[in-house]
């Protein structure tokens, strides 16, 4: 997967609904966010990800990608996501693994947001 494709690929991800989860999260994909339960699985972040607003729009900055075997893809940027009356920048990563020619899958993907105190859960 080229660069552009990647990040049109994340993008899709950041804007899309739970249809698109479905579709590119991994069924043994490990998520870490910023809101309750924290650690999520594919399930548990599809369901999420139906319930949340939608964004309208998605900028990266500070991009990163590494190839570090075949077929998997390494990448890390800043995000900054705009809808309805909400604001958010985070800086994230996400490993893709290839399944097959031109299919890829997230595997794991982590966000730390900038300027909002995360909960801690033993609190």
């Amino acid at each position: 997967m080229n660069d552009d494709r990647i990040w049109e690929f994340e993008r899709e991800l950041w804007l899309g609904g739970g249809d698109v989860y479905r579709k590119n999260v991994a069924e043994d994909c490990v998520m870490a966010l910023p809101a309750e339960p924290f650690l999520y699985d594919h399930g548990a972040a599809s369901a999420a990800v139906e319930k949340t607003p939608r964004w309208d729009e998605v900028e990266f900055a500070d991009t990163r990608v590494t190839r570090p075997e075949e077929g998997l893809i390494v990448i890390g940027y800043r995000a900054k996501a705009k809808g309805a009356d909400r604001n958010y920048h985070a800086l994230c990563t996400s490993v893709l693994r290839r399944l097959g020619h031109e299919d890829w899958v997230v595997v794991q993907h982590q966000q730390t947001p900038f300027g909002v105190e995360v909960k801690d859960p033993d609190a």
